[in-house]
């Protein structure tokens, strides 16, 4: 019995999803694997009753509002009704035609992806699996390779969510300026003791007892604009006391000439002004008992009654209104009065306050002598250490020559020999005769020697390009017989058998060894 063919696995999307791309084929594309709607290679192909292939997918769609003439034979010009009337339910899945399709060989239609297979393969376990594909980022809408998508979400998402590192509240990254401007924990930097790692929360706190904060001067609200650490915020008003002064004096002064300008110009016009009033309430006064004087009961009479009766209401109405003059005028003189009494409270202020600033002024024009004084002495006291140092400078340079002269003569010392033989070794020889050759060092002198120790002294002179007539063709060697200390104790002329031996490496005689008889003066 033949083994029956496992049905085709359900696509995750099936009925739900056009064709599959034209790119995922990877011999040569047929029209007959084509939808006629989408136009991609058939998904879940259906059969219209004209003949024509469909996606499941576009089928539906399109007859999903009604009845539709088939495009492909309107094209084709086959169209014929009701064959090419596409309707729900009239059209049959074409099962041969998706075997067909799902046994083609297919690629990854993604860029980079390297997969291949058939339809059937991709559609059941690469498609909407593959690494390459590009997907959208649901918070910033970009497009990204799905292998890309972890590294964007937790490192380049514009729109990715984060924990603050130090409140540990969640916030967009797009806010992170915002957030750090708030955050309570947030680690701020003491302008002052420069403590670092001191939450936002607390900073407030820090710098009401940090002593090297710099705050704002006291008098500042008159002018001084200078920032001082807390701690030595007394010896700057100390220092600048004058300055300060100065500045106070100003803005009262200022104060003075406002208040000047909103109250009457001088205290003489108020004070004439109010002698005005006060004139004014004694004629009132003394209109108003005149009036009471005349307003007294009449005499009994024939006509009196009538009379009385017609003028009584108006020495009371005209009284009335002298009454209200009175308290009026009264009113004002009061008022002007508090006024008058305020200016003399404030100038005696201002009084009291200039006497204290002239004082002040006294005694910073005193402290400012005193510290004249102290620093004319101070230049005087660093002129005479200038000086000091000076000498000392001088004589450690006198110092440091003789200790360079005593190293050379314990250098020449230490070389020096007092038997009357001397084997002078010749370091770096090569460089030295290229320096020679050069001209740069013609000649070179051995360390002294003495043939005792109270006997000649005398020491070698070597041109190692040859000299005078064996200059480039020979080496010259001199005996040279020095001034020493105890010339004065040796007979002279010189006379004595100078022998020298050849001891170079180079040379075919080595130890040969010549014998020279030298004369010469000292």
């Amino acid at each position: 019995m033949a083994a029956q063919e496992p049905p085709s696995p359900p696509s995750s999307l099936e009925g739900n999803k056009p064709g599959f791309p034209k790119k995922i084929l990877a011999n040569n594309l047929e029209d007959k694997h084509l939808c006629n709607s989408c136009q991609k290679v058939l998904r879940r192909p259906l059969q219209a009753q004209c003949g024509h292939r469909f996606c499941s997918f576009c089928f539906n769609n399109t007859v999903s509002s009604g009845p539709q003439k088939c495009s492909a034979c309107i094209k084709e010009d086959l169209f014929e009704e009701p064959t090419s009337i596409l309707k729900q339910g009239g059209a049959f899945p074409d099962n041969a035609a998706r075997r067909e399709v799902e046994a083609l060989a297919a690629v990854c239609p993604n860029e980079g992806c390297t997969w291949t297979g058939t339809i059937k393969e991709f559609e059941a376990s690469h498609e909407g699996h593959c690494d390459f594909m590009i997907i959208l980022c649901p918070s910033c809408k970009e497009l990204m390779r799905a292998n890309e998508q972890e590294r964007h979400n937790e490192r380049e998402c514009p729109e990715r969510t984060l924990n603050c590192k130090y409140c540990k509240e969640p916030f967009l990254l797009k806010n992170i300026k915002a957030h750090d401007e708030i955050c309570p924990k947030y680690p701020m930097i003491c302008e002052g003791c420069a403590k670092k790692k001191i939450p936002r929360e607390k900073y407030v706190d820090h710098i009401k007892f940090c002593s090297k904060f710099k705050a704002p001067c006291r008098f500042h609200v008159v002018g001084c604009d200078t920032s001082v650490e807390k701690e030595r915020i007394h010896d700057h008003e100390r220092q600048c006391s004058y300055e300060h002064l100065n500045l106070l004096l100003h803005f009262i002064m200022g104060i003075k000439v406002s208040l000047e300008s909103v109250q009457p110009q001088s205290l003489e016009v108020a004070g004439q002004r109010l002698q005005e009033l006060h004139q004014s309430l004694r004629e009132l006064e003394l209109k108003m008992s005149q009036l009471g004087r005349g307003a007294a009961p009449p005499v009994q009479g024939a006509g009196a009654p009538a009379l009385a009766t017609s003028f009584t209401p108006l020495p009371s109405a005209a009284a009335a209104a002298l009454e209200l003059q009175l308290h009026s005028e009264k009113t004002k003189v009061a008022e002007l009065s508090r006024r008058c009494q305020e200016l003399e409270l404030k100038v005696g202020t201002f009084e009291n306050i200039v006497c204290v600033l002239n004082r002040e002024m006294e005694r910073s024009c005193t402290t400012m002598e005193a510290y004249n004084r102290q620093h004319r002495l101070d230049q005087d006291k660093i002129e005479i250490l200038n000086n000091k140092v000076r000498q000392l400078e001088r004589t450690v340079s006198l110092r440091d020559l003789s200790i360079v002269e005593m190293e050379g003569k314990m250098r020449e010392m230490s070389a020096a020999t007092y038997n009357g033989i001397f084997v002078w070794k010749i370091s770096d020889f090569t460089k030295k005769r290229q320096d020679a050759v050069a001209g740069r060092a013609p000649a070179m002198f051995s360390p002294a020697f003495y043939t005792s120790k109270y006997g000649y002294k005398m020491c070698l002179r070597i041109y190692l390009n040859g000299d005078g007539t064996g200059r480039g063709t020979h080496l010259s060697l001199f005996f040279v017989v020095m001034r020493g200390h105890s010339d004065a104790l040796l007979k002279w002329p010189f006379n004595q058998k100078v022998t020298h031996p050849d001891m170079g490496i180079n040379s075919k005689r080595n130890g040969h060894i010549d014998a020279v008889d030298f004369y010469g003066d000292q």
